[in-house]
C-alpha cells in the first residue's frame, strides 16, 4: 500500500512539474533595450523650449516692474554664484539685493533683446548665453547694458531655476 501511495505521490509530483515547466516555455522573453542619453550632444528640444520660455517669463517680470516674480526665477542656495563686471563672486544675498535695488529703479524698460541667444541642455541643467542690448531708463537717464551675460539653470519641481549667473562687458566692434 506505501508503495502504491508513493508511486501516486511520484506521478502526481511529475506531472505538476511538468505542467510548470510547459508554463514556462510559453512565457515571451522581451528584450528591453537600453536608451543611451548623450547629455553632450543630444539637444533635448522640449527642454530648450521650457528654458526659453522661462527666459521670456523673467523679460516680462522685468518689464512688468515684478520683482517678486524676477527673484522667484532664482534657486538662491549657498551653492548660486555670480560673476558681474570683473568683481569679485558673490552669492544669492548679494545678487537679490542687487536685483530688488537696480530693477526696482527702473522706470521703463526701452528695450530688452537677447542676441544671439543659445541654449545648451545638459538633461536637468541647461546654460542660456546671449549678447545683452538693454535700454533702461532710471529717471531721465538711459542706460544701456550691452553685456556677454550666461545663466546656468537647474529644472527643479517649481521648473527651470537660476543657479549661477555671469555677466561681462560686450566689446562691440566698430563697422
Amino acid at each position: 500500500m506505501k508503495s502504491k501511495i508513493t508511486v501516486v505521490f511520484l506521478l502526481l509530483f511529475s506531472i505538476a512539474l511538468l505542467g510548470c515547466k510547459q508554463e514556462e516555455e510559453k512565457v515571451e522573453i522581451v528584450e528591453v533595450e537600453e536608451v543611451k542619453i548623450d547629455l553632450v550632444n543630444d539637444e533635448f528640444p522640449e527642454a530648450k523650449k521650457e528654458v526659453l520660455d522661462t527666459w521670456d517669463a523673467i523679460a516680462q517680470s522685468l518689464k512688468d516692474g515684478d520683482l517678486d516674480e524676477l527673484i522667484a526665477f532664482h534657486a538662491y542656495s549657498p551653492k548660486f554664484t555670480e560673476f558681474k563686471g570683473g568683481a569679485p563672486r558673490n552669492g544669492s544675498v548679494a545678487n537679490e539685493e542687487y536685483e530688488r535695488n537696480t530693477f526696482g529703479a527702473v522706470t521703463e524698460v526701452v528695450k530688452f533683446d537677447a542676441d544671439d541667444i543659445k541654449v545648451a541642455v545638459y538633461g536637468d541643467v541647461a546654460n542660456l548665453t546671449f549678447h545683452s542690448d538693454f535700454h533702461l531708463k532710471f529717471g531721465d537717464n538711459l542706460v544701456v547694458v550691452n553685456n556677454q551675460i550666461s545663466l546656468l539653470f537647474v529644472k527643479t519641481d517649481k521648473g527651470w531655476k537660476i543657479v549661477s549667473e555671469h555677466h561681462s562687458p560686450l566689446k562691440i566692434e566698430d563697422s
